[in-house]
């Protein structure tokens, strides 16, 4: 069998499949497929898009209902069981804040700017009944950024494995889902950045199934006199969360593993008792760079 990469962009990010074929398969239709897929995913739920599901429902908010499909509406489902198993702290809602935050300058919004806000933030204000969704208030937003990447990798990774693929993985920005090992059974071995130095690797981690997924405060931040300002936000209090540098977590799914990094490093210095909880394999490093990991089996890069 032949290993083929297929880089592409997608969901702002550099995204890849690699893939092992059978003799005679296609393999680039095979990626043409999964891509076209990712891109699927993006078009319908991307908040940038004025076309997409999220774009309509935020753009009716404070009105009426607007009727979602099943696949929105499982999505929403989703989002209630993440902000039910985070305390309140994985809240799709949040995404409002971004408007008092520019992480492309550093400068801390004005506590006025945060406070004008918040009242925007609260799952609990997302109603929902017979398929339909409604925003309360004017000026509400879902978005589902927060598990978007992850959740496009699956169902690229379902749509290979339905068409034959044994062999390859998904990483889409650096969640990844394994469709399966390489031809000669060896794991792959992936990749963790190191939180503080682009250029080096934290760890390599080999996996052979299921999924890798990372979160970071080093994606986008600002630094401002000598403090690190990361772009994942407390809903409670519209401010950046510091206990972790990054978050790494092995899981069945890449959305289950993404969810659960993104959870701990919003849970700050509870997050390493919610990964223990979760029972899926992680490692963790926090902001004095000590690592704590679980069943992980790093190699050092």
């Amino acid at each position: 069998m032949d290993v083929q990469a297929f880089p592409f962009e997608a969901m702002a990010s550099r995204c890849e499949l690699r893939l092992a074929t059978a003799p005679g398969a296609n393999g680039a239709a095979l990626a043409r497929a999964a891509i076209d897929e990712v891109r699927r995913v993006e078009r319908s739920f991307s908040r940038y898009r004025a076309d997409s599901i999220v774009a309509r429902i935020n753009a009716a908010a404070g009105g009426d209902a607007l009727a979602c499909d099943d696949e929105t509406n499982a999505l929403l489902d989703y989002a209630g069981v993440l902000h039910a198993s985070s305390g309140g702290l994985f809240d799709i809602t949040s995404g409002v804040l971004r408007r008092a935050w520019d992480f492309r300058r550093p400068v801390l919004p004005a506590q006025a700017a945060l406070d004008a806000l918040l009242p925007l933030v609260g799952w609990q204000q997302v109603e929902r009944a017979g398929g339909a969704v409604r925003l309360a208030r004017a000026g509400m937003e879902i978005d589902f950024g927060g598990f978007g990447k992850e959740y496009a990798a699956d169902r690229a990774a379902a749509l290979l494995c339905a068409a034959g693929v044994r062999h390859g993985y998904v990483n889409l920005g650096g969640d990844l889902r394994i469709i399966g090992p390489q031809p000669d059974g060896a794991p792959w071995s992936i990749g963790v950045q190191d939180p503080r130095d682009s250029e080096r690797l934290a760890a390599a981690i080999p996996i052979a199934s299921g999924a890798l997924a990372t979160s970071g405060d080093y994606e986008r931040f600002i630094d401002v006199a000598g403090r690190r300002y990361c772009h994942l936000l407390d809903p409670r209090s519209g401010m950046p969360v510091s206990h972790w540098r990054s978050v790494s977590v092995l899981g069945p799914l890449a959305i289950a593993a993404g969810s659960c990094s993104t959870i701990a490093m919003l849970m700050q210095e509870d997050g390493l008792a919610f990964l223990d909880r979760s029972g899926m394999a992680y490692l963790a490093i926090d902001q004095q760079g000590q690592r704590y990991s679980k069943d992980v089996q790093a190699a050092s890069p």
